[in-house]
């Protein structure tokens, strides 16, 4: 005779509704770890397709091996402890070169900056370049004892100093400025108090590796709209002139949106008649 062992009907209960409770949490914690799972791998793999797919717009580069490089810099390392210096041989892969007369640089204007350059072949920006256009806009960073490049978790611009993004943009921009050739031409912002900040990397860096002969002017475009609160005679343009090299002539000229929005949609016009 099967052998059962009968207690109260509420104990039996009891004991079913925790069993049921422990089975449901282990199937929650199951799911969770997962779908956990599954979104940190997504987050790790989608960096390398896209920096794959913005290299190959560029031809003569191997871009698997691009990326191999570019990814010693930060892998296995603290993503506040990479300096500018580890991103030398991922520069030295892809050196910039010059465009004399055509390099344009920028504080707070990228999109407007950005869709002139990619509507007129007039002048050239960091982010036109292999080195830029393959991170633009991205976010990456390593993490101690991992092999892995991640996308999420990663320190801000401000969190500290040789965080892996901005080591990186300082690092490219500083051979950006160092190709700089000839007549230079800078995109301001005219709707800030301080259009030449000396935080930006345009103030920290770039113009400081404006080396005369071989760059001979800086032309400022100043874009103005309706509510400008800065001209060209703006106290921090002043700070940017006596930061100049000696011998690099200054212009300033104080240019509406709307007029360079209106050149970059009319192709006919000469470059020069956009300011």
């Amino acid at each position: 005779m099967e052998h059962r062992e009968y207690g109260p009907p509420e104990k039996r209960r009891r004991v079913r509704c925790i069993l049921l409770s422990v089975v449901g949490l282990l199937l929650l914690l199951i799911i969770v770890t997962v779908v956990l799972g599954l979104s940190l791998r997504q987050n790790t793999d989608k960096l390398n397709p896209t920096f794959i797919a913005r290299c190959q717009e560029f031809k003569g580069y191997d871009c698997e091996k691009m990326w191999d490089v570019f990814e010693q810099a930060y892998v296995g390392r603290d993503p506040c402890d990479v300096p500018m210096e580890a991103y030398d041989p991922f520069i030295a892969a892809a050196p910039l070169k010059p465009a004399c007369n055509r390099m344009m640089f920028w504080s707070k204007t990228k999109d407007l900056v950005h869709d002139f350059t990619e509507k007129r072949d007039c002048y050239v920006t960091v982010e036109d370049s292999l080195l830029g256009s393959v991170l633009d806009g991205l976010t990456w960073c390593g993490k101690e004892g991992s092999s892995e490049t991640f996308t999420t978790g990663c320190p801000g611009w401000t969190d500290c100093v040789n965080n892996t993004v901005r080591s990186f943009w300082n690092r490219v921009s500083t051979a950006f400025s160092d190709v700089a050739c000839g007549d230079v031409t800078a995109m301001l912002n005219g709707s800030i108090v301080t259009p030449f900040h000396p935080a930006s990397i345009f103030a920290s860096i770039e113009v400081k590796r404006f080396d005369f002969p071989r760059v001979k002017s800086l032309n400022v475009v100043l874009v103005t709209q309706n509510k400008t609160v800065t001209n060209c005679t703006n106290a921090s343009l002043k700070d940017l002139q006596k930061e100049l090299d000696q011998g690099i002539t200054y212009n300033c000229e104080e240019v509406t949106e709307t007029q360079i929005q209106d050149c970059s949609s009319h192709p006919e016009k000469p470059c020069g008649a956009c300011w």
